[in-house]
């Protein structure tokens, strides 16, 4: 399958992205500032994204910004935040409809990325810094959403076993950043940090759809009129760290059921000759539903609600998360760590690695068959400096041999093990 072409633009502090598609009927803007996790402004990043999609110069209320959005054809926009490695990466994305499909000639495509361009550089602000009612309000949000992943305790278990294995290193922070640190936030901070990102962070403009790359340029150039920038540049970071004895960690909270989450590290990152073996061996070991964990934790045990796996590909680490009856703690980790050693030991068959190798395919396929999907796999590019094709990416999967998915699973070391369980006992 041929990836569509991508054409990379450096353009006056940015770097644009076309990739000119019939695909889809809707063209679609997704604009990427990366930085640094750092614990510092964690908190205030976290909160930016929200601030700037509230309100700007042009519709200094939501409403009137929402409205907007609504005339250009139901346009959506989103923001989001993401934690790759040790970058902290927010997401604007903007999808409009295509006026080549319409009856009328509204230039939408225009329209769109001259919003983009607004919601990042000229946002809505009283006295030179952003509307105090709006950042009280997405204060309270941020508050909600931080606290939405305490009262998950699925998610609230994989927190805190990062929190636990990555003690001292960036990628401990959350995503979201810290509830403590909300209430000092202000107009004036935050206003302060949000120059500071226009002029540091790696900014990568991404415009898919059937446009006219010309036109794309023009309006971007005549849009993003960014200050002048010494972009940072984040350094790739895997720990690599003496594993003396495995941390275990046990905490007791008001839960009925167990969250079993261990942590290994592996090493091995995006773009490592090994990575392609690394995402096999996770397919059988615990990425899809016939993995040995799913398999022997979860239906021959009976031990588990869930069992799986996932590799975190910018830090090198693989990470299992299960759900367990607090008695059954010791058996779980016994045959997860079994399932392993398995793996060690080459105790899989050629028709797992085939099956898993489909899976990662269709999965992948999939991906890429949406905009945003694809701009996800893209981006890993920029965050690594490899250049990597989907199709380069499929053909390096399907030649990864039994040996290799050995190879690898030899290298993976067990680090943290942290289970939340019951404050009644068993």
């Amino acid at each position: 399958m041929k990836l569509l072409t991508e054409q990379k633009h450096e353009l006056e502090g940015l770097t644009l992205h076309t990739i000119p598609t019939t695909k889809y009927k809707t063209n679609t803007f997704i604009l990427k500032l990366s930085a640094p996790l750092e614990e510092k402004t964690v908190t205030m990043r976290a909160l930016l994204p929200y601030v700037l999609q509230s309100a700007t110069q042009s519709f200094p209320t939501t409403t009137k910004l929402r409205t907007y959005l609504d005339e250009l054809y139901g346009a959506t926009l989103q923001v989001d935040l993401t934690k790759k490695g040790d970058h902290h990466d927010v997401t604007i994305r903007i999808d409009v409809a295509n006026e080549k499909y319409l009856k009328d000639s509204t230039p939408l495509l225009q329209k769109a990325l001259t919003l983009l361009g607004e919601i990042l550089l000229k946002p809505a602000t009283e006295g030179g810094v952003f509307l105090a009612d709006i950042v009280t309000k997405e204060k309270r949000s941020l508050r909600q959403r931080i606290q939405a992943v305490f009262d998950d305790k699925m998610r609230y278990a994989n927190l805190r076993l990062v929190e636990e294995m990555c003690k001292g290193e960036p990628y401990s922070l959350h995503v979201n950043g810290r509830i403590d640190d909300i209430e000092a936030i202000t107009s004036e901070s935050l206003y302060a940090y949000y120059e500071r990102v226009l002029k540091e962070n790696a900014i990568h403009l991404y415009a898919i759809g059937d446009i006219q790359v010309e036109e794309v340029m023009q309006t971007v150039k005549d849009t993003f009129l960014l200050p002048k920038r010494e972009t940072k540049e984040i350094e790739r970071s895997i720990t690599k760290k003496e594993i003396p004895k495995v941390n275990e960690v046990i905490e007791k909270q008001e839960v009925k059921q167990g969250k079993l989450n261990i942590g290994y590290r592996t090493n091995i990152v995006y773009g490592d000759r090994q990575y392609f073996s690394l995402q096999v061996f996770n397919g059988i070991f615990g990425g899809f539903s016939h993995s040995k964990l799913f398999i022997n934790v979860r239906e021959k045990a009976s031990l588990a609600y869930y069992a799986a796996s996932r590799v975190e590909s910018h830090k090198g680490l693989l990470m299992v998360m299960s759900g367990i009856d607090a008695k059954n703690y010791d058996q779980a980790v016994k045959i997860i760590k079994e399932q392993m050693e398995e793996m060690r030991k080459g105790s899989f068959t050629d028709s797992e690695i085939a099956q898993t190798k489909a899976v990662i395919h269709n999965q992948l396929l999939e991906t890429v068959d949406t905009p945003r999907g694809l701009v996800e796999v893209m981006y890993h590019n920029e965050l690594t400096g490899k250049q990597i094709t989907v199709d380069e990416y499929l053909k390096k999967i399907d030649a990864v041999s039994k040996q290799d998915i050995i190879k690898v699973a030899e290298t993976i070391e067990m680090d943290t093990i942290y289970f939340l369980t019951g404050t009644g006992g068993e």
